[in-house]
């Protein structure tokens, strides 16, 4: 077994200053959400707690913290790598935040290439463009590690479905990457009316959508992908479907609503777990728990399933584990699940 497993966190700027010390000890990694590409560069200048990073690197001298770029519905991504000059100029700019504050490295968040479902510029040569600008990114690095003596991380998140595989040639976009964080959540949801698990580890019978981690993984294994290179994720936070027939207890059933975002872990454990009627299932095929009180129907991460994501990191010899976002637990239960995961295994 490794010594070291990644345990990657998402934290939104504004809770940069208020990230427990023992937290900060179990992280290994940190993606700061979110940096913007505006003008073909990357920019900070909104970013308002970056003074923190400071207290974050004394509470843990190991911890790499990476400055995380676009998220859903950012975009830019398309504009700027479509010339070489705008490939450069994103990578100057990430030089110049590299040199300047205490950031081991940029993780991008393109969501997607060559997909503008979310509202953002998109081209089919985004496909070939997204390559082209890892490598410009990749070269700037290097250039500047040179000089310091350091390796600056460079790093995705992506999408976790073949999409994501039509849209980019992972084969040769892993080779410039330190690691790829599957986004392993919202595999189901805001666009699909039958409900289902959005985090789930495998697929369970009756399951019609067969998306799950594991199936993630093999994708990303077969587009060419190393598996030590694979970084799985984790969700803080729910889906929610309504007016979800009490059949199966809520669990693959067609709802009257699609399933929005559902309430965070904290909220989760407070309000809904075991209390105002609803009901904690377990389905063991896909090692994911859920939630049904007779009409609404909740799926979420739990500590359980978190172990279960740890043991199969470990078992088909993955990276580690990423999570999308810190403040969405603050019983802290689910961090102190991944970390003992790993510990334990």
């Amino acid at each position: 077994m490794k010594s070291s497993y990644i345990k990657a966190g998402y934290v939104g700027d504004t809770w940069l200053p208020k990230v427990r010390e023992e937290d900060a000890r179990k992280l290994t990694h940190m993606n700061i959400a979110f940096g913007h590409v505006v003008n073909d560069g990357i920019s900070i200048a909104h970013l308002k707690h970056l003074d923190s990073l400071q207290t974050l690197k004394q509470y843990n001298p190991d911890l790499v913290i990476l400055l995380s770029v676009g998220g859903w519905s950012a975009g830019g991504f398309s504009e700027a790598a479509s010339t070489a000059e705008g490939r450069k100029r994103m990578a100057d700019t990430a030089v110049a935040i590299l040199r300047e504050y205490p950031i081991d490295g940029i993780d991008l968040d393109w969501e997607y290439p060559c997909y503008g479902v979310a509202c953002i510029g998109a081209s089919p040569d985004d496909r070939v463009n997204f390559t082209l600008l890892l490598k410009e990114l990749r070269d700037a690095f290097d250039l500047l590690g040179s000089e310091t003596g350091r390796h600056y991380l460079l790093t995705i998140a992506a999408g976790a479905d073949q999409y994501y595989i039509d849209g980019t040639e992972m084969d040769q976009v892993h080779r410039y990457l330190d690691f790829i964080q599957l986004m392993t959540y919202d595999m189901r949801g805001g666009f699909q009316t039958l409900t289902g698990h959005h985090t789930n580890l495998h697929a369970s019978t009756g399951d019609l959508f067969r998306i799950s981690v594991e199936a993630s993984v093999r994708l990303f294994r077969n587009a060419g992908v190393p598996k030590e290179k694979i970084v799985i994720g984790a969700a803080f936070y729910s889906r929610m479907w309504k007016q979800v027939p009490n059949v199966h207890h809520g669990l693959h059933q067609m709802a009257g609503t699609t399933g929005g975002y559902g309430p965070d872990y904290t909220k989760l454990v407070n309000e809904f777990i075991g209390k105002n009627g609803y009901i904690r299932y377990w389905d063991d095929e896909a090692k994911a728990p859920y939630l049904f009180d007779g009409e609404n129907f909740i799926t979420y991460d739990d500590e359980e399933s978190m172990k279960h994501k740890a043991d199969f990191v470990i078992r088909e010899g993955l990276a580690g584990i990423m999570f999308w976002e810190y403040c969405c637990d603050t019983t802290y239960q689910l961090l102190d699940a991944i970390h003992q995961g790993f510990e334990a295994g």
